[in-house]
């Protein structure tokens, strides 16, 4: 599949998004004037030293997080103009999240953790979605099971299914695989692209893992709350990267 130019159809464009908290020991700069635009089914690795502002940076792109100013706009939603519901609603519709810590509902199955943002949208079909969800990940001998009863993998399995099922047009993932063993992660890792290419999903990879960040089309690294490098791959270097 061809990727687009994320100039010519941007998903994701931040302008000049500064996020300032205050602490005891006085304000803290999260970010300081970002400026990032994402193409539709770009695939964007996110890397950088801890503390940089990677995972804040996820938090205002999925309407997680407010900034301190400055303009985010996704899937031609001006994120600044919308309320907590709203808010809410535009997740729903148009952001799936999958996290580092997987973040399922430990009371409910499987089949009922994937189902849950179908269910919100009033879906009628929401647990037949699921069960296909649950079926594109390899869990379908797992639909009844509740979240103790999985391993790691196979709650990350869910996860991303559950990301994956309102087919949302952006895809943002915080180190998916930082909870997990090698091989587990590796096998997380191809269910995520493969995923995100065949739905021609948009994806923002966070990652310390700078070889999973060279499967993707671009790296932006951030330090110290501000871009310091953007760059973008040809095709060619993308198929031996994956490899």
């Amino acid at each position: 599949m061809s990727r687009p130019d994320s100039a010519a159809s941007p998903i994701v464009q931040l302008q000049d998004v500064h996020l300032r908290l205050d602490s005891a020991a006085g304000p803290v700069n999260i970010l300081r004037g970002l400026d990032l635009s994402v193409g539709r089914g770009e695939r964007v690795g996110v890397v950088g030293p801890s503390g940089s502002g990677k995972s804040t940076m996820m938090m205002v792109m999925a309407g997680l997080e407010r900034p301190s100013s400055g303009r985010i706009s996704v899937a031609g939603h001006d994120l600044g103009t919308l309320d907590e519901d709203r808010l809410a609603r535009f997740r729903r519709d148009h952001v799936g999240i999958v996290f580092q810590a997987f973040h399922l509902v430990p009371t409910m199955t499987a089949l009922e953790n994937v189902a849950i943002p179908l269910e919100f949208a009033g879906a009628p079909d929401a647990f037949e979605r699921a069960r296909a969800g649950l079926e594109a990940v390899g869990l379908a001998h797992r639909l009844t099971h509740y979240p103790g009863q999985l391993s790691g993998g196979e709650q990350q399995r869910v996860a991303i299914a559950r990301a994956f099922v309102a087919e949302p047009s952006l895809l943002l993932a915080d180190e998916p695989t930082g909870n997990l063993d090698l091989d587990t992660g590796a096998t997380i890792v191809e269910l995520l692209f493969g995923l995100a290419e065949r739905r021609g999903t948009t994806l923002v990879l966070i990652t310390h893992d700078s070889a999973l960040a060279r499967r993707c089309d671009r790296t932006v690294t951030l330090r110290d709350g501000r871009i310091a490098a953007d760059e973008r791959r040809m095709r060619e270097d993308l198929r031996v990267a994956g490899e």
